[in-house]
């Protein structure tokens, strides 16, 4: 069981991992035209860069939950 929490773990960090890059991709696309568009709506490059933060929370939490669940199961909890 240990091993499946393992791979679970390490598939979290990765994909953390490449929400981060994504997110920060995203950010260093932004152009100055878009950052000081007219409409005053967020541009297409800031929502991509909120989702995939977002994202990298979601991925981080679920490499917290698995990290703790390692712990108990090890008897780190006693």
């Amino acid at each position: 069981m240990n091993v499946v929490l393992i791979l679970a773990l390490l598939a979290a960090m990765a994909a953390t991992l490449f929400a981060l890059i994504r997110g920060i991709v995203a950010f260093l696309q932004t152009t100055k035209e878009e950052l000081n568009s007219p409409d005053g709506g967020p541009s297409p490059s800031s929502l991509k860069q909120n989702k995939m933060m977002f994202n990298r929370i979601l991925f981080q939490a679920l490499a917290i939950i698995i990290v703790v669940l390692i712990l108990l199961m090890s008897g780190g909890g006693k």
